[in-house]
């Protein structure tokens, strides 16, 4: 895995407290890896991408930033 997809992969695992192959789940599932690649390879651009993965929301920008935000819900007390 190269290019953003796996920086994007990184910045969930380190998050989540984990190595990169150990989260639950293959981000294949949440976001199309080839149209992450196609707005990656274009930094001339303005772009956002905000998705969502078990737990977080992830937001890539055209400057290759990622954010992963926690989306965790606390039962109330």
């Amino acid at each position: 895995m190269d290019g953003m997809l796996a920086d994007v992969t990184a910045a969930i695992a380190d998050a989540e407290g984990v190595e990169p192959s150990e989260l639950d789940y293959r981000l294949y599932d949440y976001v199309e890896p080839e149209a992450l690649e196609l707005l990656a390879s274009r930094p001339e651009d303005s772009w956002t991408l905000t998705f969502s993965v078990p737990n977080h929301e992830v937001t890539v920008t055209d400057g290759g930033r990622v954010v992963v935000a926690d989306r965790r819900v606390e039962p109330p007390a």
